[in-house]
């Protein structure tokens, strides 16, 4: 018993040019996600009351939605290469 926690991480790509590619970022609690980061939408979303409420916490504290914005350049648009030569 207890309680299972997760946090995935994802990156798409459309082509291989990078202009459509997206980071995923979830955040799981129990096997049910309660906020995403979605790099499309640009900002956390929540799917549950406590994911609501951490959504909107971290929305408004640009550091932490900058070092999120980051994450598409940093990680996924750096490691492309890695994935298209596999």
């Amino acid at each position: 018993d207890g309680y299972f926690y997760q946090r995935v991480a994802e990156c798409r790509f459309s082509s291989k040019d990078l202009q459509g590619a997206e980071l995923i970022d979830s955040y799981v609690f129990n096997q049910a996600e309660h906020v995403r980061f979605n790099s499309t939408v640009g900002k956390y979303v929540g799917y549950t009351e406590h994911g609501v409420y951490n959504a909107e916490a971290w929305n408004s504290d640009a550091g932490i939605l900058a070092q999120e914005r980051g994450e598409l350049e940093r990680f996924c648009k750096q490691h492309a290469a890695i994935d298209y030569s596999a």
